[in-house]
């Protein structure tokens, strides 16, 4: 049986994985933004965006589950913040956000998965 290695570092996690791509997805479609967006929707988006795989990389190495939960809420809250802001760009047609839409989702989708397998564990 191949049974899966548990993560040693933030790194190792996929859903940490999927979120730094989504940070870097974030920073290249805003770069095409306005020039008055710079100190606005720009920044605002990166750093919501940043602010995901941070927040799981911070809880991964706490030890209690209350903690790690804690990080990842904060992760899913900004992660919602940015789920905002690609509505609103694509509101204002800025550009398309179809795909990276799909790449929070599936972000979303792992943290949540994170959190219940964290607070039924038996640790």
């Amino acid at each position: 049986m191949n049974e899966k290695q548990p993560a040693k570092t933030f790194r190792d996690l996929v859903m940490w994985q999927k979120a730094h791509l989504f940070v870097l997805d974030s920073y290249k479609i805003s770069e095409s933004f306005p020039k008055q967006e710079m100190y606005g929707l720009t920044s605002q988006l990166r750093r919501a965006a940043v602010s995901i795989p941070a927040n799981i990389a911070e809880g991964f190495k706490k030890s209690g589950k209350a903690d790690k939960v804690r990080y990842l809420n904060i992760a899913q809250g900004s992660l919602e913040e940015c789920r905002y802001f690609l509505i609103l760009i694509h509101d204002l047609h800025y550009t398309d956000t179809k795909d990276i839409s799909n790449r929070l989702d599936d972000v979303s989708k792992m943290i949540d998965s994170y959190i219940q397998k964290i607070k039924n564990s038996n640790k």
